[in-house]
């Protein structure tokens, strides 16, 4: 893309209504424009890093059997009555002209269980996992710290149906393992730690995914022993110890949760009516499990993590760009061999952002370039030229080097 072409604009000031600093950079490098509280356009730029964020969980999920599906956010009442669940605060209301009650969906298990009577019958049709990348609506009272929360976002839900327990235990454990590989390719992993959260009714516990960041809103209790953190929910139930190994040396972290995993047991399945029959022509409710993470709030959890004084350092894994082509000088030669050097690398697939505005000067270009955080710039100028070479930088490190430019393209071949 040409960043002459880029209808969004960077901002110097940090805007007035936004304290967290996931909302000021990716409003400043115009990656999201706020609409109002807890509401954000996606702009090209963040749209392309949402985009990536989707598709490393789109493919931890497939590999796991998840099959996705769509479902629709606006649900009649009644599929909420029937779990006593439309006494909710949080769900958006609303009525069609015909004074039909209906809500926006913050959630979908209402809406998936009763959709798989439609086609689980016996234990033969057991397990199965689906999910959906989706909007959400939440009335949220605190909309607040930019992505991290609000009232509108993107959210994957996938859902497990099982006949057992057993089963039932297995998979949750395959999720767990594979929520730890999606934190890890969105460079959170290691800040990322699975948290025991109260179970409910249905099991002891529940687990939430907590990434340790100063501007977290959540605070948890972890036991290094086992890299294991536990909520302020439990902490008193377990008289302040690590219920794994009984540590009692905790440490308090403030930290961003970024997914949870829930054994629903037969909570929605019997007031639905999902059941199956056994290998022994027994019927018994089918047993389910939900899984969720936030596509938006991960990126906010990102930002909030991968940042200095200059601006946002995206993980190359979800980077709207891999390299950000900068030509700052204007005469012939220089636009030619820049020019050759952005249509060499997009035939070569490596995404990048071709910095071409001629009212801009290299000071403020290399401003942007940090501020806006793609892993890797390209500088063109007299003086590479003379070489024969552009002048390569990353972002989250300060040394420069200068490499051929009929080597360009292996090297990023090699790295990305």
């Amino acid at each position: 893309m040409r960043q002459s072409q880029l209808f969004t604009k960077t901002l110097r000031e940090v805007p007035k209504d936004e304290k967290s600093i996931n909302a000021q950079l990716l409003i400043r490098a115009g990656f999201i424009r706020k609409l109002s509280a807890g509401v954000y356009t996606f702009l090209s730029l963040g749209w392309r890093v949402h985009r990536k964020i989707e598709e490393v969980i789109r493919e931890e999920m497939d590999k796991i059997g998840g099959q996705e599906i769509f479902m629709p956010v606006l649900h009649p009442k009644t599929l909420w009555e029937v779990t006593d669940r439309w006494k909710y605060p949080e769900m958006f209301k609303l009525k069609n002209r015909k004074n039909k009650d209906f809500s926006l969906g913050w959630t979908h298990e209402e809406v998936i269980t009763p959709l798989f009577k439609e086609f689980v019958r016996t234990y033969k049709d057991l397990p199965v996992y689906a999910y959906q990348i989706q909007d959400k609506f939440r009335d949220e009272l605190r909309a607040r710290s930019g992505l991290l929360r609000m009232a509108e976002f993107i959210m994957k839900d996938l859902y497990s149906f099982h006949q057992d327990t057993e089963d039932l235990d297995k998979y949750y454990d395959k999720v767990k393992e594979a929520y730890f590989k999606i934190f890890q390719r969105l460079g959170i992993g290691e800040m990322t730690y699975l948290t025991l959260a109260s179970g409910g009714a249905f099991s002891k516990y529940s687990h939430e995914f907590q990434t340790i960041t100063p501007a977290g809103e959540d605070k948890i209790y972890l036991c290094k022993k086992c890299n294991l953190g536990i909520n302020q929910e439990i902490i008193k139930e377990e008289k302040n110890k690590c219920p794994q190994c009984g540590n009692s040396g905790l440490k308090v972290e403030k930290s961003i949760e970024v997914g949870n995993i829930f054994k629903l047991m037969d909570r929605f399945s019997k007031p639905v009516g999902l059941t199956f029959f056994d290998k022994d022509g027994k019927e018994k409710p089918v047993l389910m499990c939900s899984y969720g993470i936030g596509l938006g709030r991960s990126m906010g959890t990102i930002v909030e993590i991968w940042h200095d004084e200059k601006g946002i350092i995206w993980p190359e894994s979800v980077a709207p760009f891999q390299a950000h082509l900068i030509q700052i000088e204007s005469d012939l030669k220089i636009k030619r061999a820049a020019e050759k050097i952005y249509q060499d690398l997009q035939r070569a697939n490596i995404e990048v952002l071709y910095d071409d505005r001629a009212d801009k000067t290299p000071g403020e270009k290399f401003t942007d370039a940090d501020l806006i955080g793609i892993p890797y710039r390209i500088v063109v100028s007299t003086r590479t030229i003379s070489k024969n070479c552009v002048e390569i930088k990353e972002r989250k490190k300060t040394q420069i080097k200068l490499i051929k430019i009929n080597s360009l393209n292996s090297y990023f071949c090699k790295i990305c």
